[in-house]
């Protein structure tokens, strides 16, 4: 198919249990495949996901699954999760407003289209509303912060990126933002998940222990030879330059060059 990283989706519906663990990888992987794990949470009411920050450690990717308009509202404002992915091929009791999914969009959070559950064999209904949310969700969003992903059980469910970034033009993104929403959109996705997890606030990044060599530690000793040079500021060792000359001075020489040139000649 083309896909190079694949995430292995777990869902929960409902309280978060207790001894929630992320799927187990399959024993001999390809070698150019990267696995991910990623946990779908049904958020019908935000209260009682309280556990969800402590499971960002635990996955790759953090997705919620609103039901309603509240929830929905609650995960684009204030919720920490990567994705938010609804549930197209139902009919949703509400509309997507511009400004809501606008505040997802700006914390980093991505929207996610799954298209295996309107393609194989689920019903004219499921297909003619995974069409119409999708060309809602699109509308809203302006073709920003976009994701297409399978969502599929079976590796039939599977598209080839190419078809998947022509269903995505049937829905009424361009093919330039389809590509994106295969691409681009999902690798971002990954990478703000990783930052996020492996850094503080995104922000600051611990790439070294800083453990200073053999030979600093010989300098810090008592008595050594480190301790009786002297060290040397940036002060020290650049060059010192002369102040500019004011206009006064430079008449001052000229007219005492002028008085020696004229006492030379005489």
């Amino acid at each position: 198919m083309g896909y190079t990283t694949v995430a292995l989706s777990q869902t929960v519906t409902g309280k978060l249990p207790a001894n929630i663990a992320p799927p187990k990888f399959p024993t001999n992987p390809p070698k150019s495949l990267t696995l991910l794990t990623r946990l779908n949470i049904v958020l019908s009411d935000p209260a009682q996901n309280s556990r969800l920050t402590t499971l960002t450690q635990l996955y790759s990717i953090i997705a919620l699954r609103p039901t309603n308009e509240k929830a929905l509202l609650n995960a684009c404002t204030s919720l920490d999760c990567d994705i938010i992915s609804i549930d197209l091929s139902a009919r949703q009791p509400y509309h997507f407003k511009m400004k809501t999914v606008a505040a997802a969009i700006a914390r980093g959070i991505r929207f996610e289209i799954c298209y295996s559950p309107g393609l194989t064999g689920s019903g004219l209904d499921a297909r003619r509303n995974l069409i119409a949310n999708a060309m809602a969700l699109i509308r809203a969003t302006r073709g920003r912060g976009i994701i297409i992903s399978s969502e599929a059980k079976r590796a039939l469910g599977v598209r080839a990126p190419m078809d998947v970034v022509n269903l995505a033009c049937v829905w009424g993104l361009s093919q330039e933002r389809g590509k994106e929403a295969v691409c681009e959109e999902a690798r971002k996705v990954v990478a703000l998940a990783k930052l996020k997890r492996t850094s503080w606030r995104g922000v600051v990044d611990v790439i070294d222990g800083g453990e200073s060599s053999n030979q600093d530690k010989e300098k810090d000793k008592p008595g050594s030879n480190g301790d009786n040079l002297k060290r040397k500021t940036p002060s020290d060792s650049a060059p010192e330059h002369e102040k500019p000359l004011s206009k006064r001075e430079m008449k001052r020489r000229a007219k005492k060059a002028r008085l020696e040139a004229n006492a030379t000649a005489s």
